[in-house]
């Protein structure tokens, strides 16, 4: 450990450093074989540094007995009696996130040397990815809803960037639109809510914020904890993608797959989760606030898996699969487990990032087809990957031994036994989500490694293993997917927030489900074996039996079509009729143009006065004096 001065502020601006230099230097040099590696180098250093401070403070906070590191940096603003500071606050939950944000981050960044090799925005890209880095450390390590609400719409500027970054396809660009439309939408209600506890609790500092809702600090607030709860949970649904605003999550596959690792792994998506544990205070104190997320949250999950059962693009797979994981995550804070829930969120950028990356190294190898329908045969091929892809695959399948496995199943068992709020037809449904997990986990994996090949000659012939810089960070994390369940995460945070007392009569289920679990993960590789593993036409019997439910699946439950008729046309037709046509043009445009046009026509009426005729000009003045003579004549 060595004790550094402004170690909190130093861990949060390494990667803005990093944007800055790579934007203004490497982004200059694009193309160049010098750029390229002062980008490679500069974007995969300063994540780095940063992990290794983030480690260094760890160990500070250890010694010093686990007290929060409280570390101010300026004085943003004083309004009347009240001030906002940006200060960084480091505690367990904060150490663990950073940890992960920075620890997967930066082997995200080593990854995309490779992947990311021959583009011709290399510079651009790295800097992207440091500034996307930069404003989730400020997220995690703001001690004010103010310095994290920053970090929030930033994470969102930056994944716009990212998923759009090969704007050049306007599809592209429409994804990166979608999902920042889409979370301003949520941020609209996480502002409410943000404005109550401000007035409420006089102070923006979410560690106070706790202990006042906790009854630690002043008197209670007069406001209602389940309403703050649920505007804070609609801003959750939009970066975690719950129901109704997930629906950009699965076309922020557009982006390079780094992209997709980074943000669907370790950071953006899990900042929903965060917020929530991070204000646990108050959702202690709303239990409607708390059901509506565990219904929400096993709703989605459920939602999500059938969509993945019948996709056929990898990254799709693995987007709904993400959409389904975060589904967990709200379950588990729902019913009040904080602590499982944010063991959920190691263990999946774990095995999620290792998923992700494997997808990467597969397009790779393909020269960029993604479609699981096209491949086949690639066991042999690109065995590193392959092997890697099997252990995170196992992991959130939920096979005994490996991560996703245990913290898996102690959100099934909180569903079940919690009480505050567990039930067995949450357990029930989160379940059948769990068995549905492996069995499309399994599909993919049989469909894209094993089998007969169906890739196009042109394609196999060039098929190869990614190069080490990827593939060793596919080791490393198929490593921590094996191990990462072993990580007391749920003990380490309990003195932060202890998991919720277990109803009496369920006690002694705890072994059966576990049973359960275990079998339902076996049964979800057995039925995809079943399915896949035999002959080709077993899956065409299967899909044309079930044909009116397949196509439902496939164009996953018409979600978008419903939008776009229900909301987007609507208001399409409200802008370019009421507010276009009828505002501007007709009043606005209409009121300035008449104007004009009086006087346009004034201007011509009097403008015949003023012919230059002396004559007439000596015929007027006597018309006034006859005229004035008279007036004076009859009123004199």
């Amino acid at each position: 450990m060595i004790s550094l001065p402004h170690t909190l502020a130093a861990i949060v601006l390494l990667p803005l450093m990093g944007f800055l230099l790579n934007g203004v230097f490497a982004t200059a040099l694009g193309g160049h074989r010098f750029g390229n590696r002062l980008a490679a180098i500069v974007g995969c250093g300063f994540p780095i540094a940063a992990f290794v401070l983030t480690v260094n403070a760890l160990l500070t906070l250890q010694a010093g007995g686990y007290a929060p590191l409280i570390e101010p940096l300026y004085r943003w603003a004083t309004i009347g009696d009240s001030t906002f500071d940006v200060t960084f606050y480091f505690d367990r939950l904060s150490a663990i996130m950073t940890l992960v944000v920075t620890g997967v981050g930066s082997v995200i960044h080593v990854y995309s040397t490779g992947y990311m090799h021959d583009d011709k925005s290399h510079g651009r890209f790295f800097a992207y990815l440091n500034l996307f880095l930069f404003f989730m450390l400020l997220l995690v390590l703001g001690r004010s809803m103010l310095v994290l609400f920053v970090g929030w719409e930033g994470v969102g500027l930056a994944s716009y960037l990212l998923i759009g970054f090969w704007f050049d396809d306007l599809a592209n660009a429409r994804a990166g639109k979608k999902a920042f439309v889409t979370n301003r939408i949520g941020d609209a209600g996480f502002l409410l809510g943000m404005f109550l506890l401000y007035r409420a609790c006089g102070t923006l500092d979410m560690d106070t914020i706790n202990a006042v809702f906790m009854g630690l600090a002043g008197s209670v607030p007069v406001v209602s904890a389940s309403l703050v709860g649920l505007l804070l949970f609609i801003g959750a649904t939009g970066k975690s993608a719950q129901i109704p605003l997930f629906v950009w999550l699965p076309d922020a596959m557009a982006g390079p797959t780094p992209v997709s690792a980074l943000i669907h792994a370790a950071t953006m998506v899990t900042a929903g989760v965060y917020l929530v544990v991070r204000m646990s205070g108050i959702y202690m104190h709303a239990p409607e606030a708390s059901q509506v997320m565990a219904i929400v949250g096993v709703a989605t999950a459920f939602l999500a898996a059938t969509i993945a059962l019948v996709q056929t693009d990898i990254k799709k797979v693995l987007a709904y699969s993400t959409v389904s994981q975060l589904g967990f995550m709200f379950l588990a804070l729902g019913v009040g487990a904080y602590g499982v829930a944010i063991f959920h969120v190691v263990t999946h950028a774990f095995f999620k990032a290792c998923l992700f990356l494997g997808a990467g190294s597969v397009i790779h190898a393909l020269g960029g087809e993604q479609d699981i329908r096209k491949m086949g045969g690639l066991r042999t091929r690109i065995p590193i990957t392959f092997w890697t892809f099997v252990i995170a695959t196992a992991a959130i399948a939920g096979i005994p031994g490996l991560a996703g496995f245990f913290s898996k199943d102690e959100i099934l068992w909180y569903a079940f036994a919690s009480s505050r709020g567990g039930s067995p037809w949450l357990w029930g449904v989160a379940a059948v989500t769990a068995l549905m997990t492996a069995f499309y986990m399994f599909r993919l994996l049989w469909l894209t490694f094993l089998g007969p090949s169906r890739m196009d000659h042109a394609v196999e012939h060039h098929v190869h293993e990614s190069p080490l810089s990827m593939t060793g960070v596919l080791m490393l994390l198929a490593l921590l997917s094996a191990v990462g369940g072993y990580f007391s995460i749920p003990h380490f945070l309990e003195a932060q927030v202890p998991l919720p007392a277990i109803v009496a009569e369920r006690e002694h289920y705890e072994r059966t489900l576990l049973v359960v679990s275990i079998v339902l993960a076996f049964s979800g590789l057995a039925l995809a074996a079943l399915m896949f593993g035999g002959s080709a036409e077993r899956p065409e019997r299967v899909k044309r039996a079930l044909l009116p439910l397949h196509r439902l699946l496939s164009a996953k439950f018409y979600v978008d079509e419903l939008y776009e008729r229900l909301l987007a046309r609507p208001l399409v037709w409200m802008s370019e009729q009421v507010l276009l046509r009828g505002s501007d043009r007709f009043m606005l445009d209409g009121m300035l143009n008449g104007m004009a046009a009086l006087a346009l026509r004034s201007a011509g009426l009097l403008g015949r006065l003023q012919t230059g005729s002396l004559h007439l000009y000596s015929l007027f003045v006597m018309a006034g004096i006859v005229g004035a003579l008279v007036w004076s004549w009859r009123h004199g």
